[in-house]
């Protein structure tokens, strides 16, 4: 039996936890919030706490909070030489406190809390700095997803910085889509089958072969209509750049 404490009640930990929670060979021993949190009935029987002092002891403590003070945080647990990891993609497993054992339990998904998630299809990322804590990370992860895999920090970052592209930034282009469709009466759900589809593309393309659109064909005329249309636009810009970055990939010029 893994016993996990949570430290944190974020999207990640909320999550990880209503899904370790179920788990026959997890034991969710306890959630530590700074803060009062609400738990939905089916979690209500794990122990809560907001005093560090009365932390319980696991074998595995995931720390789940804002990114820039996952190491400062790190200092102030009251034990050492337990395992404590981060669920984070974009910091080291280093900024964690000498004081324990480190670890990294990363989730490549994004969350949010009113959104059930399938954890079978996400991929887990788990690095320690000991053989011993790196297979009871993958242990872990193999409970609840079908795909474990091991990479360091510095491979992290980089998987980090590709998902905030392809997750982040795609997100807001989405809202710029229906900011467009809102101010001009058109239901932004006309969208979506084409949204679906683009994403279904690189399931068996890759993107340069699944890119298409008046900026891949160099259809000047589109893009000036384009271009006109958001003449009083703040996303005026953004069009105009990411128009000459597709150009520039496939050798054409506006």
């Amino acid at each position: 039996m893994i016993r996990i404490v949570f430290i944190g009640f974020g999207n990640v930990n909320y999550h990880l936890c209503s899904t370790l929670y179920n788990m026959s060979n997890v034991s969710v021993n306890q959630i530590y919030n700074r803060n009062k949190v609400e738990i939905k009935s089916v979690l209500k029987s794990i122990p809560v706490t907001s005093q560090l002092s009365k932390i319980e002891e696991a074998d595995i403590y995931i720390i789940g909070i804002p990114d820039d003070v996952v190491g400062s945080f790190s200092e102030t647990l009251p034990f050492k030489n337990r395992l404590v990891v981060h669920t984070s993609g974009g910091v080291a497993m280093e900024v964690l406190s000498k004081q324990n054992r480190s670890g990294v339990f990363y989730p490549l998904q994004t969350f949010s809390k009113e959104r059930v998630v399938d954890f079978k299809e996400i991929p887990i990322c788990v690095e320690a700095e000991n053989a011993s804590d790196l297979k009871l990370l993958k242990t872990l992860g193999e409970t609840i997803s079908e795909k474990v895999v091991e990479i360091n920090s510095e491979e992290r970052a980089k998987l980090h910085l590709a998902a905030v592209f392809v997750n982040n930034f795609v997100n807001h282009l989405y809202r710029v889509g229906h900011e467009i469709t809102s101010e001009n009466n058109l239901q932004f759900d006309l969208l979506q089958p084409l949204i679906a589809e683009t994403a279904r593309k690189i399931e068996t393309l890759t993107p340069s072969e699944a890119q298409t659109g008046p900026a891949k064909r160099n259809d000047l005329k589109t893009i000036e209509k384009h271009l006109h249309l958001l003449k009083d636009s703040s996303h005026k810009e953004l069009y105009q750049q990411l128009t000459q970055a597709i150009q520039k990939t496939y050798g054409k010029k506006l």
